[in-house]
């Protein structure tokens, strides 16, 4: 029997999903359990939780994980057999063509990411399942593209896969499904299925039809990747007992009325009755980010574009306030874990060869015969009289002095951070990220500024249902408090004025 399970934030689709995994673990061999979540963090969480209540071993669980990796486990891949960035540049460079690929990421969800329309217009071609003239004609790139180029290179990506016996993540779900691959399973969940493209709900039909249970979840008012070929009319049109959730954990009042007015302006939608958390909430509006004061909390902060972060970051280093930016490695955390080292050696603490390796990168040899170092125990303990006497070290000078190999703008940043308090031995209380990688996730404070870059005002006027359901994920985030940016150009943005 399929079983249908219907969200909106914060209801506890995932939650609702692993208590009936609990239930048939009661009776069911795990490995005749699947479970597919849209990203691997989900599906790892999920084995977690089994692995726990049951006592089972990771190895009890094969089948946690994402639809993209059931079709590589199945088909005994390995990872060089797979198309990966280089042989796109390579490609790119035989063409004489720019084919930037930015990799499928971590969360191996499967999404293609390009800033090439001449790959997203194949590979979405080869999701939605027509062919390349097709999605050529429904205009959705925002370059010039050449059509002979287009055609030309469609059919030279072939070629260069047979060449050099490689395949792409298409190709897996497409393999999986004709050499009929998939496991028997007594029950099957999917879960966040609105943002399944056509070819895996293909797989998906392909598993369950093998199956005596199924379990589907999404909410298609969150299906927020049409634009990397995921297919919400596929779940919304998906039959079976329906089980709809709506009581929402995370959405106050306030944020509720809110995310309603928002989502009522989509056309195609599955209409819902869903219920706020027992608590007001806050809702506030700014002309600009730096107006919002950040001081004290957990926040998480959002744009449309990956783009629209970078000048959110020097005010928040002018402030110095602690945040990260999920798509860029946050340099300064080993400087922030040396310069606390050090404040605990100066004051007579020991430290292992560990920190003291760290807190020496950023001490210049003037200041530091680094060559004794060599001779350090791995596991011993080290007090700042022994670096001195036994070890070469010249300095016990405060940090942001002895550290004369740090840059100065580094030391600032992290001055002005020990100033106002920040525990730089936790993790950054402030989040940076784009909608789209926030979703799922949750905050006490969101910052949601409504500004739209220029490729996607065109997106919004072409098709409103996406960006607004974009919007709608956005605010919902939200535990506590929301902070919304008003624009500042009117003419690319959300229209603010018709729900604020």
């Amino acid at each position: 029997m399929k079983t249908i399970v219907f969200g909106p934030p914060g209801t506890g689709k995932t939650h609702t999903l692993l208590e009936k995994v609990d239930e048939y673990l009661k009776t069911t061999n795990p490995d005749r359990i699947g479970y597919f979540a849209f990203t691997k963090k989900a599906a790892n969480e999920a084995k977690e939780r089994a692995m726990k209540k049951f006592n089972l071993g990771e190895d009890d669980l094969p089948y946690f994980r994402t639809l993209h990796s059931l079709a590589f486990k199945s088909l005994g891949l390995k990872k060089n057999q797979v198309m990966q960035k280089r042989h796109y540049e390579d490609l790119g460079r035989k063409e004489h063509l720019f084919l930037d690929y930015n990799d499928y990421d971590e969360e191996e969800t499967g999404l293609f990411s390009t800033k090439s329309d001449y790959l997203r217009i194949i590979n979405l071609a080869k999701l939605r399942n027509i062919t390349v003239d097709e999605q050529y004609n429904l205009k959705e790139h925002n370059q010039d593209v050449e059509y002979s180029t287009l055609v030309h290179l469609s059919k030279r990506l072939v070629d260069y896969k047979k060449e050099y016996n490689l395949i792409d993540y298409n190709d897996m779900i497409l393999n999986f499904i004709k050499e009929e691959k998939s496991p028997n399973f007594d029950v099957v969940f999917i879960d966040e299925a609105q943002d399944l493209s056509l070819m895996q709900w293909d797989m998906v039909k392909h598993i369950t039809d093998k199956t005596v249970d199924s379990f589907i979840a999404g909410d298609d008012d969150q299906a927020v990747f049409r634009w990397a070929g995921a297919d919400v009319d596929s779940f919304i049109a998906q039959k079976g007992k329906i089980i709809e959730l709506k009581e929402s954990r995370r959405v106050p009042r306030k944020i509720h009325e809110l995310a309603n007015s928002i989502i009522g302006r989509v056309n195609n939608r599955v209409e819902k009755s869903w219920n706020p958390k027992q608590h007001e909430g806050k809702l506030s509006s700014y002309d600009h980010f730096e107006d919002v004061n950040m001081s004290t909390g957990k926040w998480l902060v959002l744009t449309r574009t990956r783009s629209m972060l970078d000048p959110l970051e020097e005010t928040l280093r002018d402030k110095g306030f602690y945040y990260e930016n999920r798509f860029k490695k946050l340099y300064e955390k080993d400087i922030q874990i040396a310069a606390t080292s050090w404040d605990y050696l100066i004051k007579g603490q020991m430290l292992d060869s560990k920190q003291i390796e760290n807190i020496s990168k950023y001490i210049s040899a003037e200041k530091w015969n680094k060559d004794r170092l060599k001779s350090m125990v791995k596991n011993g303990l080290y007090s700042l009289d022994q670096l001195q006497n036994d070890y070469g070290l010249g300095t016990n000078e405060i940090w942001y002095e002895a550290f004369d190999q740090a840059g100065e703008k580094r030391i600032t940043y992290i001055r002005r951070m020990k100033r106002n308090g920040e525990m730089l031995n936790q993790e950054p209380r402030i989040k940076l990220s784009t909608i789209h990688s926030a979703k799922g996730g949750e905050e006490d404070n969101v910052v949601l500024l409504t500004d739209l870059t220029y490729n996607t005002k065109k997106s919004y006027d072409k098709n409103q249902d996406d960006e607004t359901r974009l919007f709608y994920v956005g605010a919902t985030r939200t535990k506590e408090h929301l902070h919304i940016i008003r624009p500042k150009d009117d003419s690319k943005c959300y229209p603010m004025e018709e729900v604020l």
